[in-house]
């Protein structure tokens, strides 16, 4: 049986971008089914981050950059400041979902990001970003100005806050077990296979 497994992201995290390899590990090796969902760090009003402050600089010291060093992944940080707001991102990620591209679509925005330093909260980047994985620009121009995905997301960010219990990124929801933090593939599969055994999938 399929199991479903629920991946929150924010496409300013940089750890999200660091988790594809072993999702795609779990995805390789086990019968499940990717739920890619959005969980904005810091919704507006909350201030973004600025690369020029000291804390940025620091946390890809210490942290970001000797993991990317380990898993092998090109990845720098951004000059974009302050750091850009992810919802018109996620407004498309819908759309994604529903011509079936959600995962490319995901880590081309990651890679406009982190590889290629752009401003994912451009309209401009973004359909272009969307253009690269099949969106059609009236459609993605549709998504930006809707009404109902922004009620949809804001939502679903909701939702993943009060019933998931979601306060970091990436998180990954396995049945009723929540992982949050770079896991690796082994902890995502022993997860899954917790719950093929109980006969639980979703």
């Amino acid at each position: 049986m399929t199991t479903k497994v629920d991946v929150y992201v924010d496409y300013v995290c940089p750890y999200c971008l660091l988790a594809e390899e072993a999702i795609e590990e779990l995805a390789r090796e086990r019968d499940i089914e990717i739920r890619l969902q959005p969980f904005e760090l810091r919704p507006d009003p909350v201030p973004t981050l600025r690369p020029e402050d000291d804390y940025l600089p620091t946390v890809w010291s210490r942290s970001v950059y000797p993991m990317a060093r380990r898993l092998g992944v090109r990845i720098s940080l951004p000059t974009i400041s302050p750091q850009p707001r992810t919802q018109k991102a996620f407004l498309v990620l819908q759309l994604a979902k529903e011509q079936g591209v959600a995962e490319r679509y995901s880590h081309a925005m990651f890679a406009a990001f982190f590889q290629h330093d752009r401003d994912i909260a451009d309209d401009d980047v973004i359909i272009d970003v969307a253009a690269s994985v099949g969106l059609g620009r009236p459609e993605v121009e549709a998504a930006l100005a809707s009404p109902q995905r922004r009620a949809r997301h804001t939502e679903d960010l909701r939702y993943a806050v009060e019933r998931v219990g979601v306060r970091a990124v990436p998180s990954f929801l396995v049945g009723n077990n929540l992982i949050s933090g770079v896991a690796d593939a082994g902890q995502l599969k022993a997860a899954v296979d917790q719950i093929v055994r109980s006969g639980v999938t979703s």
